[in-house]
């Protein structure tokens, strides 16, 4: 049985990224960083790159767009950096929600509560 990304030839997955086996220590991708494409695909785009343009029009996880083209995505960030540094696509991490402060204790009561009627 074959495993998507795993069991793809060597070779195809060394000539998609130009024989790189690692994107640069400074990307910023990691599985939840979201890529949003800032143009569209260009004529003679490897094919790959534009199949993330397309899937990145929206904000996408890295993850997804690595299941989406069935590669690994370790290959995906490689693709991914290519498509940073020429500008075409921008990354960002989800946002983060910073508590302002100790949790209110009516939800507290009402998770207690829920927990209980379990």
């Amino acid at each position: 049985m074959s495993r998507p990304g795993r069991d793809d030839a060597p070779d195809r997955l060394y000539t998609l990224t130009g024989g790189r086996s690692r994107s640069a220590p400074d990307t910023p991708f990691d599985l939840v960083t979201l890529v949003v494409a800032e143009c569209d695909p260009a004529p003679g785009m490897q094919s790959e790159h534009a199949a993330i343009l397309r899937l990145a029009e929206r904000p996408t996880a890295v993850v997804e767009i690595a299941a989406e083209l069935r590669l690994p995505v370790t290959i995906t960030r490689i693709l991914l950096s290519d498509l940073l540094a020429a500008g075409r696509v921008s990354a960002r991490h989800p946002r983060r929600t910073v508590p302002s402060g100790p949790p209110d204790p009516d939800i507290l009561e009402q998770v207690l509560v829920g927990l209980r009627n379990l």
